[in-house]
């Protein structure tokens, strides 16, 4: 016999997805309405307004896609990369190497630029990059990388790949709204997020924004984008302005309720709080794991306050110290990947995570089932 299920209640503080507000989760029970529905086509206008307000743009092209932020990572990809095209690709972690397939897979070459896994991207190595490639069309990074916790500079990347004549690509699926980021001083030309990291929303969405650049690269390809979903010359007129849209595909109506009320406690909250909460929490827990005789995996300058790299003590086993406090706190945190696996543990604080209860309760938690 089939039964209802019901998840047991956990303290998210892995790599994503973070714990959910509670205003989110009960925005996500409304009414379904129909995805043309006029009261659902203004709250479109409204999150693309709250979207531009994360991102700190005024792109027209800023929407979120119905999909998890891999496919966000796609779209950028299969709009703005043809066949025979060559991007710059900087891999210092995990995500680095799925931008990479993304090229591929678009039949472009990928001219990989490889930093140490822990470290950030070095400009230098880009700049290198770009100086023996000057028919490259793109540089990609990750700003936020997830799989080590380390941040890069994606302002002065951005300006690289300007100086080359090359669009500047950005993954940003953990730093929206934990970290700064400014996608139009930075002149950031397509970008990517997720909504299950710093926004606290659930998993399922990836917001994304094109600069007018990429826009006018996207309407003058030589050939049709590969994916019939993910192609913005047709999301265009779906997330455009207004009442008139034409028909794409059927948005997922109750999440994008979640992601408004997301982006609306973002709003409420301001996002230079925001970031100013994350740093805030991040010391206190790097203080507290330094007390404890822990150790910080990132050199402090590249280290991400939502994303904390932690090295696992010689002689502990690392996956029984995540199954206990997942059994005996209901807590989760994150395992090593990679060259990584079984050397670091990921600490989120990321969103509705990111505050003194959940730092508190995480050591409380660690000094239990540590050796």
């Amino acid at each position: 016999m089939t039964k209802t299920f019901y998840p047991p209640h956990r303290v998210l503080m892995g790599p994503g997805p973070s714990d959910v507000s509670p205003r989110v989760l009960e925005a996500l029970g409304r009414p379904t309405i129909g995805h043309l529905d006029p009261a659902f086509i203004g709250l479109m206008d409204d999150i693309k307004r709250l979207l531009q307000y994360a991102f700190q743009t005024e792109n027209e092209l800023t929407l979120p896609v119905s999909a998890p932020g891999s496919a966000g990572m796609e779209a950028v990809f299969v709009n703005l990369v043809q066949a025979g095209d060559k991007v710059i690709v900087c891999q210092n972690g995990a995500f680095g190497g799925r931008m990479k397939e993304n090229v591929e897979r678009c039949g472009g070459t990928a001219v990989m630029v490889s930093s140490e896994w822990g470290a950030a991207v070095d400009p230098g190595k880009v700049e290198e990059a770009l100086l023996a490639n000057p028919d490259a069309v793109a540089v990609a990074f990750v700003h936020a990388e997830t799989s080590t916790g380390v941040r890069s500079d994606a302002k002065s990347l951005a300006a690289l790949a300007h100086q080359h004549d090359c669009l500047a690509i950005v993954d940003a699926v953990t730093s929206l709204g934990g970290i700064e980021l400014k996608v139009d001083e930075w002149e950031i030309d397509a970008i990517y997020s997720g909504t299950q990291k710093c926004l606290s929303c659930v998993p399922g969405i990836s917001p994304v924004s094109f600069s007018p650049r990429a826009v006018e690269r996207i309407k003058s390809r030589r050939e049709r984008v590969q994916s019939w979903f993910l192609d913005m010359n047709l999301i265009m007129d779906y997330w455009g302005s207004g009442q008139k849209r034409s028909y794409h595909h059927t948005a997922p109506v109750n999440a994008m309720y979640a992601l408004h009320e997301a982006l609306s406690i973002l709003e409420e909250e301001g996002l230079e709080q925001s970031w100013a909460r994350h740093a805030q929490h991040h010391h206190t827990l790097v203080e507290g794991l330094e007390a404890m005789g822990l150790q910080m995996a990132v050199a402090k300058e590249s280290r991400l306050p939502q994303l904390n790299a932690v090295k696992v003590p010689e002689g502990v086993d690392e996956t029984a110290i995540r199954n206990a406090l997942l059994s005996d706190w209901n807590l989760e945190i994150g395992a090593g990947l990679g060259p990584l696996a079984g050397q670091i543990w990921r600490i989120g604080l990321m969103g509705h995570s990111a505050d003194a209860t959940h730092v508190r309760l995480l050591m409380a938690a660690l000094q239990d089932v540590l050796p």
